[in-house]
C-alpha cells in the first residue's frame, strides 16, 4: 500500500466511524440493540471510535511509512476537532433533520 492510498483509507474510515454514533440511532457500537440512546451514551461511543480511530492512523504510519512520527498535544487537539467536524452530518442527521422528516 502506497502513502497516498493509505490516507485516502484512513479519512474515509474517520468519515464513516465519525458518524455512525450519530446515523445508528438504535445500535450501541454496531451490535447491541437498543430502544433509545442518549446524548451521553452518543459521545462515548463517539470518544470510543476516535479512539479506534487513533489506533488504526497508528498502525497505518508505521506499516506504510515504517515508523511513527513524534507528534506533540496540538496535533492531537486538531486531529480531535477534525474528527468532530467529520462528525457534523451525523450530528445534524441526529438532532436537527430526522425530527424535522418525522414532522413532515
Amino acid at each position: 500500500m502506497d502513502q497516498n492510498s493509505a490516507v485516502w483509507l484512513l479519512l474515509v474510515t474517520a468519515l464513516v466511524l465519525a458518524n455512525l454514533p450519530f446515523i445508528m440511532v438504535n445500535r450501541l457500537f454496531l451490535m447491541i440493540k437498543v430502544e433509545s440512546k442518549s446524548f451521553i451514551v452518543n459521545m462515548i461511543e463517539f470518544l470510543t471510535y476516535f479512539g479506534i480511530t487513533g489506533i488504526f492512523a497508528y498502525l497505518l504510519e508505521k506499516k506504510v511509512m515504517g515508523h511513527v512520527a513524534p507528534q506533540g498535544w496540538e496535533f492531537y487537539t486538531i486531529v480531535f476537532f477534525m474528527f468532530m467536524i467529520f462528525a457534523f452530518p451525523g450530528f445534524i442527521y441526529r438532532y436537527n433533520l430526522r425530527n424535522y422528516l418525522h414532522k413532515a
